[in-house]
């Protein structure tokens, strides 16, 4: 682990070439974070419950255990923190894999080669975010709960009986982004821009269509007259609580 101020974050590299992990490591310790290295999944899952990194940095291509079923065990609560802060590494040809890995919750992602002052910004500028959110208050809104600081969103019936809405990553950030912003109406693209981040040039507005009617099918007492995410016809969406 490179040595720094313990109260630095420190952030888990994953990369199996051992020259990007150094010049990253360099970098990193220049910026004031603290790096630990991993060099394949297993070893980086391993990381992830031991040292609690504030943000992983995840290469796609690992030998073994692939960096998207890293990312699935994340997420899915497997090995840690399910919302650590995570930004994925790839080569030009993996875009499938790039898509896949932001739908999963990836955070940002950076394509190979990149500049290590370009990632020491975004990793920045993601730990910015996160704590954004994590210091976010609670939400209620047409009888759903939002949670910024667990990440739970809570739905109550007319009896007030409540159950969890199971949400991925990606489902949750566009909701808590509309429900902190209500009956503001937003592009298609000023979505991408706000909830993908610098991932937007690589997803088209369809992604934020098929957000919605996903978001719709699960907070919707009428996923087909929606009452809560509306849309605005010739415009985008909004979230809107008549009562």
């Amino acid at each position: 682990m490179s040595q720094g101020d313990a109260r630095s974050p420190l952030v888990l590299v994953v990369d199996d070439d051992a020259a990007i992990r150094t010049v990253v490591r360099w970098q990193l310790d220049d910026e004031g974070f603290r790096v630990v290295e991993a060099d394949d999944g297993q070893v980086a899952l391993r990381a992830i419950r031991e040292d609690h990194p504030a943000l992983v940095v995840l290469d796609l291509s690992l030998p073994g255990l692939g960096g998207l079923d890293v990312l699935r065990a994340l997420r899915g609560g497997r090995c840690g923190r399910s919302d650590t802060p995570v930004i994925v590494l790839s080569g030009r040809s993996g875009e499938t894999d790039r898509i896949v890995g932001l739908d999963l919750g990836a955070d940002d992602y950076l394509v190979k080669p990149f500049s290590p002052g370009e990632l020491a910004a975004r990793v920045r500028s993601v730990l910015r975010r996160s704590g954004a959110d994590a210091a976010g208050e609670t939400i209620t809104v047409g009888g759903v709960r939002i949670e910024p600081a667990s990440r739970r969103v809570v739905l109550a019936d007319d009896d007030g009986a409540e159950t969890d809405v199971e949400l991925t990553p990606k489902e949750f950030d566009l909701l808590a982004f509309l429900a902190a912003h209500p009956r503001h109406v937003f592009t298609r693209v000023q979505l991408l821009d706000r909830v993908w981040s610098s991932s937007a040039e690589w997803l088209g507005e369809a992604t934020v269509t098929e957000h919605v009617h996903r978001l719709r099918t699960k907070v919707e007492p009428d996923p087909s007259r929606p009452r809560l995410l509306r849309t605005v016809r010739g415009v985008g969406y909004q979230l809107v609580d008549d009562a």
